[in-house]
């Protein structure tokens, strides 16, 4: 039992103590483990006087318990003390708990879009990347994250290509670093049209030609060497487009037999980094999320554009139905209601029988309906047509020849 006097005393201790600020509980010494029972002797040393610099800075190795017993001693004392010592420690030992090897390592792929857009919007780029540049800027930098990731073995994993030719499906078998080389061919075609130096002087001017060209000029399988050579020119392409006259986005790049303006050759090449950067995650086992919703709405919507044009090839050709109902040009005409759902969705309208028809909501004979990513595996050749995994409305023959005509979209 305790008098009235020690009574009061007590409870005004309390009070101080619920008044206290919190700071972290103690941690063990990096060499003080497994001696955690001894007690100090009574004529112990007491903790060294340590001045608060010195104190300040040993808290990130307190935090780790790196300290000395000594060192952690003079910490643990001084945070009773210090407020903003006391702060800045259960930051720092939040922050250790980040560092645990049972959670995922693999970054947010958004992070660096997020990171980009915090810093400019405090600091504007006095040269920024135009807009229809930063899908091409965003999926070199994500390929090039993973090609950092990867061992020396895995670039020549084995990938197989694919796309959709002669109304099947198409393939070829090539490795890590072959996909890399493949790349670099192709976004060539871009350099070029910019008047920069060609990688590959005096080959054709068709993606597939030029890939070919470079897979047999090189005189053993290609390696991890290629990786900076790529990545030097991606950089120096965003950079020459950034600096590039007002109006360089209507620049026109060939692409053999077409032609696609600047703007759409950077979106074509940003599709199709993401596209074989999924072959190659895949190749060596490695998670890989979709562009941004905002990048990949642009990827779509480019197809879609390119859509009427590859159905009149295939008309042509005698692979696609009859036109139905021609229009003049620029009116509106009988139409498929392609509807994208998930990420970097929306409607859009395609125009049937013309090239030069707009597409219409009032005159959809059809409609469609397929996850983004679903759609772009199509446009990629990396799933046929009558495979894909698409909601189906309406008119049959449209809808078969706007499958078939998304899949001709591709090539290697």
């Amino acid at each position: 039992m305790s008098g009235g006097a020690g009574g009061e005393r007590d409870e005004e201790d309390r009070d101080e103590v619920r008044g206290a600020r919190r700071i972290p509980g103690p941690r063990p010494a990096a060499d003080d483990f497994g001696r955690l029972g001894r007690v100090a002797p009574p004529d112990a040393a007491p903790a060294p006087v340590l001045p608060h610099r010195v104190l300040q800075a040993l808290l990130g190795a307190w935090a780790l318990a790196a300290c000395s017993a000594e060192e952690t001693e003079a910490v643990e004392a001084h945070l009773t003390g210090c407020a903003p010592c006391a702060d800045e420690a259960l930051r720092l030992r939040d922050a250790v708990g980040l560092l645990h090897t049972d959670r995922s390592l693999d970054l947010d792929p958004l992070l660096r879009a997020r990171v980009l857009e915090s810093c400019l919007s405090r600091r504007p780029a006095k040269i920024p990347v135009p807009d229809w540049a930063a899908p091409y800027d965003a999926e070199t930098a994500r390929l090039d994250a993973l090609l950092r990731d990867i061992d020396a073995a895995e670039w020549h994993a084995p990938v197989r290509l694919k796309w959709f030719e002669d109304e099947r499906q198409a393939g070829r078998r090539t490795t890590v670093a072959g996909v890399i080389g493949h790349l670099m061919s192709v976004d060539g075609l871009v350099g070029t049209a910019l008047g920069l130096d060609d990688p590959l002087p005096g080959a054709p001017l068709t993606p597939t030609a030029r890939t070919e060209a470079y897979w047999s000029s090189v005189r053993r399988p290609p390696t991890r060497a290629v990786r900076e050579p790529w990545r030097e020119q991606s950089h120096t392409l965003i950079r020459t487009v950034s600096f590039a006259r007002r109006g360089a986005s209507e620049l026109s790049v060939p692409y053999g037999d077409s032609a696609l303006p600047l703007q759409d050759a950077m979106l074509d090449r940003a599709f199709e980094c993401w596209v074989h950067a999924r072959d190659i995650a895949k190749a060596v086992d490695y998670p890989y999320e979709p562009p941004s919703a905002g990048h990949l709405h642009r990827m779509i919507d480019l197809a879609v554009r390119l859509l009427p044009g590859a159905l009149a090839v295939r008309r042509r050709a005698g692979l696609a139905g009859p036109a139905r109902r021609l229009v003049s040009a620029g009116a509106p005409g009988r139409s498929l209601h392609l509807e994208i759902e998930g990420s970097g969705g929306g409607d859009w309208y395609i125009a049937l029988d013309s090239p030069a028809a707009l597409g219409s909501a009032e005159h959809a004979v059809a409609q469609v309906a397929l996850d983004g990513v679903e759609f772009c595996r199509l446009v990629a050749g990396h799933v046929p047509p009558v495979e894909a995994a698409a909601g189906q409305r309406g008119d049959r023959e449209a809808i078969r020849d706007v499958l078939f005509a998304a899949a001709s979209l591709s090539r290697l």
